[in-house]
């Protein structure tokens, strides 16, 4: 694939993830388990929001370390490393 035929980089990635055991910490309300949807977006100044809910919920809540700064291998790599955090538990945070 060339550049001109990648097209532009997604704006926001979301998937639902199953968080370990000791969940995943929010600013908002402290540690969320079980089963979790996360929305990783892209911002203008090179950092990205990280929202999670419960799966199903209307309320997202901000993962703790919120905004993250995107690594080179951008949103797609932050929001692959942001999973494997949830799935891993422990009170799993952003990457900073």
């Amino acid at each position: 694939m060339t550049p001109s035929d990648s097209g532009p980089a997604p704006e926001r990635l979301r998937s639902d993830v199953t968080a370990g055991r000791g969940g995943a910490m929010t600013d908002e309300v402290g540690v969320v388990t079980g089963d979790l949807t996360v929305l990783t977006s892209r911002r203008p100044d090179g950092l990205a929001d990280i929202r999670i809910q419960y799966t199903g919920a209307e309320e997202w809540y901000s993962l703790t370390g919120s905004p993250a700064p995107l690594p080179p291998g951008g949103l797609d790599a932050l929001h692959a490393d942001v999973l494997r955090r949830i799935r891993h538990g422990e009170g799993a945070e952003a990457p900073r």
